[in-house]
Order: C-alpha cells, then structure tokens, then sequence
C-alpha cells in the first residue's frame, strides 16, 4: 500500500464529514438566514428616509426607530381596517343565517314536496356525530394554529430586529465589511450597496404611491356605489394589488366585487370593469411613469424573476425578487460594453428590399423599350390611350 494512501482517505473521510456537518447546519438555519435576507432588503429599504433623517442632524438609531413606528402603525392600521370588515361580515352572516336557512328549507319543501322545519335540521345537524368529531379535531387543532401564530410573531420580531441593526448601524457595517477587502475591492463593494439602497428604496416607494392611487380610485368607485366599507376594502385594494406580483390584481379585485354582489349584482359587474379598465392604465400609463427611474426592468424580466424568485423561497421570494434582479442588473450594467447598432431595418423588424426590378419597373422600361425598337424598323408604334385623348 502507498504511504499516501491512508493520508488520503483520512482526508477524504474529513471533508466527507465536514461537508455532511455543512449540509446539516445549513438546513437548520436555512429559516434563520432567510430571515437575515428579508431583514437586510427592509433595512435597504428604508435607508434613504433613515439617511435623510440622519443628514438634518437625527441620531441614526432614532431616525430608524422613528421609520419603523410608522411602518408598524400603517401595518396595523391595515389590519385592523381588514379585521373590522370581516368581523362586520361575519356578525351580519350569523344573524342571517336563520333566514337564509328557511329560505332554502322552503325551497326544498315546494320542489320535492316534503314536509321540513328547521328545528329538526338544527337538531339533527347539532347531534350528528361528523360535527362532534369536527369539534374535537378542531379542539385539538387549536395548539398547533396558537403554535403557527407564536412563530410568526417570533419570526416577526427577529426580522425587524435585525432590519433594525442593519439599518442603525449601516455605516459601522459598511466600514467593517471594507475593512477586510482592498481598496479596489471596497468601491465595488460600496458601489452595489448603493445600488442595492437606490433599487429597493425606489420600488418600494414606487409601490407604495401606486397603492395609494390605487386605493383612493377604487374608494371613489365604491363611495359612488354605496358598497360598505369602502375604506377597508380600498386599502385592501391597494396594498394587495401592488405587493403581491402577478397575481395580486386578481386577489385585490375580488374581494370588492364579493361586497358588491351582496348589495347589488350589477355593482359586482362595475367594479369589475373599473378594476380592468385601472389597470391597462396603471400599466401602460402610470407604472412606466413611476418606476422608469427606480426599477427599469422588462416586464418579463420581471415576470421570470417573480417566478424564480417563488421557486426559491416561496411568497418572500416573490416579493424581494423585483429589487433584486434591479439591482444585479444594475451592478452589472457597468462591465458590459456596449457598441452601436448598424441601421440595419432588421432591427426594427422590417425586412430589406429585395435587389430586383419590380413589375412596375418593368412595364416602364418596356413602354420606353417599343418607340425605340419601332425606329429603327420603321415601323409606327400604335397609338395609346394618351394620344388618342389628346388628338381628339
């Protein structure tokens, strides 16, 4: 045997092993440091409002803690609008639900003749043994949905603690960053973060104007149709329809069209063009106007990095997707050399002449062709059409 040979699989066996150690860590922080990720496109996020704070003489830690009192006071301002219009909703169902059951207890009794009350189907319902174990399962459910929303505020708290430490301490990160890379090394570094601040800052600003349109035009609409709750839904409106990609238009219109239909079936049908009709001009109207310096990307570009982006990591992927891909793009836009494009038509699509006469040319040239040829034979071309005109 070789005297490398042990050595050898001794090493093996150690990176073996260290790689396994590595595989294992990571997939028990993947939801720390995913975390971290959201944490960081936040604090970019709000860098630019922390940075003019901090540059008309606010201490860095209480600008911050100053912008996030305002994001967490518009976050449960929507929630407590969205929590009022549903509990209304509710409350109206369950005091209607005796007569909406008489009314289809009646239906069934004129259809197929029987002869049914509704205190019989309250008592057969609230004795049947499904409902029984649906209670239980639901009894024994309740851990497990406390348990959920334990971890969502935990995981709540550990994002905007550590946005809150990105963004107080920014520039005491960027210094200790720098300080380990070359000075080369150290303006690209500072270079996409700028970038980064400028992309995410841009469109989450950007997005939230366009909610703000948004909602105050679909509040008009639903004031105008005497739908209830109008305020709720037309923020609703607005933040659903800007920060959820893709499908975030349709989520935001239905629930307003699902009021409207309990009040009146044509308003469903008016808020549903109104909701069309925004967003062709959102689209091609609004949106290029607003983030044609912020985030300049192609729609489909967009489009893929969304979908990407939700492979990834699910709806926080789709969400961060956008600023991310601006960003790249951005950072990368400086090392790719561009040349200048040759006025070729098949750049705009068309498609070059062909060489070759055309039939018109060639009726030309042969009209021209017979005079002469008759000349020289002496011989008179017939009369045109032309010629006969003029002589008479």
């Amino acid at each position: 045997m070789p005297r490398w040979l042990p050595r050898a699989m001794v090493l093996a066996l150690a990176l073996y092993a260290c790689f396994q150690l590595g595989y294992w860590a990571f997939h028990q922080l993947v939801g720390l440091l995913l975390n971290i990720l959201i944490a960081f496109f936040l604090a970019l996020a709000i860098e630019p409002a922390v940075g003019r704070m901090a540059a008309h003489g606010m201490r860095r830690g209480l600008a911050t803690f100053v912008v996030f009192i305002g994001v967490l006071a518009v976050g449960i301002g929507f929630v407590v609008l969205l929590g009022s219009m549903l509990a209304g909703q509710i409350i109206e169902m369950v005091e209607d639900f005796p007569k909406y059951l008489d009314q289809v207890i009646n239906w069934i009794n004129n259809t197929f003749h029987t002869e049914l009350s509704r205190v019989e189907v309250q008592d057969s319902v609230l004795n049947s043994d499904w409902l029984r174990k649906y209670v239980q399962n639901s009894a024994t459910g309740v851990l497990d949905v406390s348990a959920t929303v334990l971890g969502g505020l935990f995981q709540l708290l550990t994002i905007f603690l550590f946005s809150f430490y990105f963004a107080a301490d920014g520039p005491r990160l960027r210094r200790a960053l720098c300080s380990v890379l070359p000075p080369a090394r150290q303006a690209e570094v500072l270079r996409a973060w700028e970038i980064a601040v400028d992309k995410t800052g841009g469109y989450i600003y950007s997005r939230g104007l366009m909610a703000l349109i948004s909602g105050v035009s679909h509040y008009v609409l639903l004031l105008i149709l005497d739908v209830p709750y109008a305020p709720a839904l037309a923020v609703w409106v607005g933040v659903i329809s800007q920060f959820i990609p893709t499908i975030g238009t349709y989520l935001a219109g239905a629930l307003p069209m699902l009021i409207a239909f309990t009040v009146n079936p044509w308003y469903a049908l008016w808020v549903l063009g109104f909701v069309v009709v925004y967003q062709q001009f959102e689209n091609y109207v609004l949106q290029p106007k607003l983030t044609s310096k912020t985030v300049d990307i192609h729609p489909a570009v967009a489009f893929g990095s969304v979908v990407a982006g939700t492979a990834l990591m699910g709806a926080i992927g789709a969400l961060i997707a956008i600023p991310a891909v601006a960003t790249l793009q951005a950072f990368l836009g400086a090392y790719v050399k561009r040349y200048d494009v040759t006025d070729d038509p098949r750049v705009h699509g068309r498609h070059p002449r062909r060489r070759g006469t055309s039939i018109l040319e060639r009726l030309r040239r042969t009209l021209r062709h017979e005079p002469r040829q008759a000349a020289r034979t002496g011989r008179t071309p017939p009369p045109s059409d032309s010629d006969a005109g003029g002589d008479a």
